[in-house]
């Protein structure tokens, strides 16, 4: 299995952020044991990348913000310009 950078990494947390969810949810589909995915999340939250929200019974949830969907925007891209192969 080949390792993943931080733009990977960031991409899949930021996108697991698309719809609410709970951080353990969110580090499942992310994909990154609890260590490593705290030192993500912890910055993004303190970027203002990723909010937190409620849910219907008062427990916080997690979704992306307009900064973190710039962001995220803009990851791809650059990771599209990346891929583009020489011809």
């Amino acid at each position: 299995m080949r390792k993943r950078g931080w733009g990977a990494i960031t991409t899949d947390i930021l996108e697991a952020t698309l719809t609410p969810q709970k951080k353990t949810r969110i580090m499942y589909t992310a994909n990154l044991n609890y260590n490593r995915f705290n030192k993500y999340f912890v910055d993004f939250v303190r970027k203002g990348f990723i909010v937190e929200a409620d849910d219907s019974d008062g427990k916080p949830e997690y979704k992306i913000s307009e900064r973190g969907r710039t962001f995220l925007a803009a990851l791809r891209k650059a990771q599209d310009l990346a891929s583009v192969e020489e011809y």
